[in-house]
C-alpha cells in the first residue's frame, strides 16, 4: 500500500506539471490571439499567430487531459448503473479506467510513430516553420501521463473493493 501511495504522489506531480503546461499554453494562445486581434484593428495582424495558437492547443488539450481524469471531470454516463448490482458497477468502473488507459497508450504509441515521421520529413508549421516533432513528443508525454493516471485510478478503485 505504501508503494501505491508513492506512485500516487508521483503521478499527481506529473499531472500537476502537465496541467501547468496546459495553463501556460492557454495563456499563450489567449495572448497571441488578443495581440492578433488588436493588430488587425490597426492593419498589422500578428505574423504566424495561427501557427502559435495551433501549437499552443497541443498543450491546452493534452496537458489538461490527465488532470480532468484525475479530478473526475470527464463525462460519466450512468444510465444503466441503477439496473446493475453494486459489484458489477464496481467491476465496470475499474474496466472503464483500464480501457481508457489502453486507449491512451495506443494514442501515445501512434504519436511516437508520428514523431519519427515528422523528424524524418522535417515537418513544420506553415508560416513560422516551427518543427512539429517537439509538439508531437509533448503530446506523447501527456498521453502517457494520462494513461498512468487512468491505470492508477483503476488500481485505487479496485483496491477500494477489498477494504
Amino acid at each position: 500500500m505504501r508503494m501505491l501511495s508513492q506512485l500516487s504522489r508521483l503521478t499527481d506531480r506529473l499531472i500537476d506539471l502537465s496541467a501547468l503546461a496546459g495553463a501556460v499554453g492557454l495563456i499563450v494562445a489567449l495572448g497571441v490571439t488578443s495581440a492578433d486581434v488588436v493588430g488587425r484593428a490597426f492593419g498589422a495582424p500578428l505574423f504566424g499567430a495561427r501557427d502559435i495558437v495551433s501549437m499552443a492547443g497541443v498543450f491546452v488539450v493534452f496537458g489538461g487531459m490527465a488532470h480532468a481524469h484525475r479530478k473526475g471531470g470527464h463525462i460519466a454516463v450512468d444510465l444503466l448503473e441503477r439496473h446493475f448490482p453494486p459489484a458489477l458497477n464496481h467491476v465496470l468502473t475499474v474496466a472503464g479506467h483500464a480501457l481508457g488507459a489502453i486507449v491512451f497508450l495506443l494514442i501515445a504509441w501512434q504519436l511516437w510513430v508520428a514523431v519519427d515521421l515528422a523528424r524524418m520529413l522535417k515537418m513544420s508549421t506553415n508560416l513560422l516553420y516551427l518543427p512539429r516533432a517537439p509538439f508531437l513528443l509533448a503530446m506523447t508525454a501527456f498521453s502517457l501521463i494520462c494513461a498512468a493516471s487512468m491505470i492508477l485510478r483503476a488500481i485505487e478503485t479496485a483496491a477500494k473493493a477489498r477494504t
